[in-house]
């Protein structure tokens, strides 16, 4: 749909951002011309899932941008935001702990940013502390198909409330693990019984995952994630958007 193609162009736009300010940063985030109003709180989901860090993400328009933000467990972003508007960085801004809204003069965006970054960092954004996985379902490969991945898109839209779906792929080969773009893991997952998917993990080369599944000496891992479509040469590939892996037991 039209707003699933606005929602993926924001994000690989944002993603593409975030990651040139570096993804290791107490705050992620993005700002772009146009960017809809829409899909920003979504896109900012995604950042804060990919970097484990609160993300903000905003929409330019004239002199003004409009953004919205998501929070890990333990960062009170919403009360970072409301200091934001209180010392006169932001236009207005409120939130709870773990989503905000705010509206920023475009001069005075990247101050509002780098004072929020201040502020979340007090709180322990960007320690990289362990975080809970939770898993809806186990699923395998061949599971994966297109129709399936549009009937859990369809069960949406998905937000802080309602997070997508996350399943586990265990007992998975793992062949092909690269870096794409500047630090992204690219990666083919298989079942040993000729099914396999490819996966993604944004930012990720540079951790503990992209040395683990390059140089596993043919050791097979249990993999979670979300299921997305990756539109490409027009063809819909389902694609998992890795979260994380653990070794299985042999």
């Amino acid at each position: 749909t039209e707003r699933r193609e606005i929602e993926a162009a924001v994000r690989a736009a944002a993603l593409e951002q975030a990651e040139t300010r570096g993804l290791d940063a107490p705050l992620v985030w993005a700002a772009g011309e146009g960017w809809h109003p829409g899909v920003v709180g979504i896109v900012a989901a995604r950042l804060k899932e990919a970097a484990n860090r609160p993300a903000v993400v905003i929409g330019l328009e004239g002199d003004m941008g409009m953004g919205s933000g998501r929070s890990v467990a333990g960062v009170d972003l919403g009360a970072c935001v409301q200091r934001l508007a209180a010392e006169g960085l932001l236009e207005k801004g409120g939130g709870h702990k773990m989503a905000a809204g705010l509206t920023v003069a475009r001069d005075g965006l990247e101050a509002a940013m780098a004072r929020l970054s201040e502020l979340l960092a007090r709180q322990g954004a960007g320690d990289g502390g362990p975080t809970d996985l939770r898993l809806d379902g186990v699923l395998m490969p061949g599971a994966a198909t297109p129709e399936m991945i549009d009937q859990i898109e369809t069960a949406g839209p998905f937000g802080q409330a309602a997070p997508a779906p996350r399943f586990a792929l265990p007992d998975m080969a793992v062949f092909g693990a690269r870096r794409v773009g500047d630090s992204h893991l690219k990666l083919t997952a298989g079942d040993g019984l000729g099914a396999k998917i490819d996966a993604i993990a944004f930012g990720a080369f540079d951790g503990p995952l992209g040395p683990a599944l390059q140089n596993h000496g043919g050791a097979r891992f249990h993999l979670a994630g979300r299921l997305e479509i990756n539109h490409w040469q027009g063809r819909a590939i389902p694609q998992l958007r890795l979260a994380d892996a653990s070794p299985a037991s042999s």
